[in-house]
């Protein structure tokens, strides 16, 4: 039976597409689009590592059990067999790839998406420009050799340049050369080199956005010879509609601060309400990353500058954060996660000093608390650590929340207009939708419930009981510390004044 395509359908007919980082957030999202919505493409390639001593093909047996193939698996569960994996990765020459297999994706590839990266704000400077840097520099070797080459789409950052006050889409020059950097962390001892990163990474504020920036350059330094393309995603939040709303699979970002704070185990938040939420939902990130290549196929003549893509969300569609806390806070208490630690009702403030006594008195000495609990009882100490995990995330964070952040993306724009009827629908990035953004907010809780969490929607009543009673607990604790303050208080002002 033959199938209408949509123009973007029919761009991807009889293509090979080429991914890395495909086991990632983005990476597992854009694998599905592209086998559900673009059913007519030849094969999609990926390369993935063992890990935890599951080959690559195990690890992606399991991915494709997870909940957002299952619409494939229902609807065309023929597209399953296109997807073809090999071992590789992007700390190795080539990718890892080697023999028949590099040939195989060499002669065949039409596509690249390049998404591997490592995401850890707080890593070391080493580690990030071996996956973010000499990682691109890897994948664009390979690229060279494709013969069938079109595009090769770049994942970066919209937070790369954040010496900027206003972001456009265009490559920003920077005084430090990428092929320097990959010298200095190919020679430079890790110790020497964590002892100069602070003054390398100004004005960047970790190793991510600094490393993104340089990968930035370096694809820009290949655009006369390679057809490559860099696409910056701002904040990638959990899916709005596809494959399934409110998928998420990692606690990087809002949904780990959402969780956190959800479990009681965030108390307190440096977070200027003021300023306005730069996020973007995962399914309107990859549904750009999609139409990148066939707009650039449209193009009668190649730009003179490296098309660059800022995706954002449309300005009129952003809300301040106080507003995006509140609503957050609301539908979280409908929606309350099992056996949190504490009542979730912590401190959003700009003020440091407030902040650094509510993290004193709310995240470490409870995490104390509960070690010395669990080793008089001989059990295995862990709070210590994930708090520790929680406070050296949440000083990255702030960088991010607690300034305004401002990007112009009419190249993102622009994807949205040359779409027909069809391909609008098969490539939602409508920012004009019925749903408002509580639903949305609303499907993220919940998302962030049954995939982080593995919290059935069937445990919401008994986790609405457990918060009904830590609520009681919160308020009694509260009264008695309060009401022994006073007490104390009031004891020494009647010794001070002899009554």
């Amino acid at each position: 039976m033959t199938v209408d395509l949509s123009p973007v359908q029919e761009y991807y007919k009889d293509k090979t597409i080429f991914i890395t980082g495909a086991s990632g957030f983005m990476g597992k999202v854009l694998l599905e689009k592209l086998l559900y919505s673009c059913h007519s493409l030849k094969e999609v390639i990926i390369i993935c590592r063992p890990k935890r001593g599951k080959a690559p093909e195990t690890r992606l047996e399991e991915m494709f059990k997870l909940p957002i193939f299952q619409r494939i698996k229902d609807e065309r569960p023929h597209m399953l067999k296109k997807v073809s994996i090999y071992q590789g990765d992007v700390t190795f020459d080539l990718l890892g790839l080697s023999g028949d297999n590099l040939k195989h994706v060499t002669e065949n590839t039409n596509i690249v998406f390049h998404m591997a990266a490592t995401l850890k704000l707080e890593g070391n400077l080493r580690d990030a420009i071996d996956m973010n840097l000499l990682g691109t520099r890897r994948a664009l070797d390979v690229a060279k050799q494709m013969k069938q080459l079109e595009a090769f789409i770049h994942l970066s950052t919209a937070f790369c340049n954040c010496d900027q006050e206003v972001m456009y889409e265009k490559v920003y020059e920077f005084p430090h050369k990428p092929e320097d950097l990959m010298r200095l962390a190919e020679w430079m001892d890790v110790k020497t080199l964590d002892a100069i990163t602070p003054d390398l990474l100004k004005p960047h504020p970790n190793t991510y956005t600094y490393s993104k920036r340089l990968a930035e350059l370096l694809v820009r330094d290949h655009y006369e010879s390679m057809p490559v393309i860099i696409a910056r995603p701002s904040i990638v939040s959990p899916s709005a509609y596809e494959p399934v709303p409110g998928w998420v699979d990692n606690l990087n970002g809002p949904t780990g601060l959402m969780v956190g704070a959800g479990k009681g185990v965030i108390r307190s938040m440096l977070i200027d309400t003021r300023h306005l939420s730069e996020v973007i939902p995962v399914d309107y990130a990859i549904n750009g990353l999609c139409v990148i290549p066939y707009q650039f196929s449209l193009l009668a003549e190649r730009p003179p500058e490296v098309p660059v893509y800022n995706i954002t969300c449309a300005d009129h569609r952003k809300m301040q954060w106080g507003e995006v806390i509140e609503m957050s806070k609301e539908i979280g208490y409908r929606y309350p996660m099992e056996a949190g630690l504490w009542y979730p009702d912590g401190c959003i403030t700009t003020n440091k000093l407030h902040h650094n006594i509510n993290v004193a008195l709310f995240h470490w000495l409870p995490a104390y608390f509960i070690d010395f609990m669990l080793l008089l009882l001989g059990q295995k100490r862990f709070m210590v650590r994930v708090q520790n995990r929680i406070s050296v995330g949440l000083e990255v964070l702030q960088f991010f929340t607690m300034r305004a952040w401002f990007f112009k993306s009419d190249a993102y724009i622009s994807l949205w207009n040359i779409l027909n009827e069809a391909d609008k629908k098969n490539f939602n990035m409508d920012m004009d939708p019925e749903e408002t953004v509580p639903m949305y907010i609303e499907s993220c809780v919940q998302g962030g419930r049954q995939y982080l969490m593995k919290e059935s929607p069937d445990s919401l009543p008994r986790a609405r009981l457990q918060l009904k009673l830590m609520y009681i607990l919160d308020r009694v604790c509260k009264t008695l510390i309060v009401g022994t303050l006073c007490y104390w208080t009031y004891g020494l002002v009647a010794r001070l004044l002899g009554v």
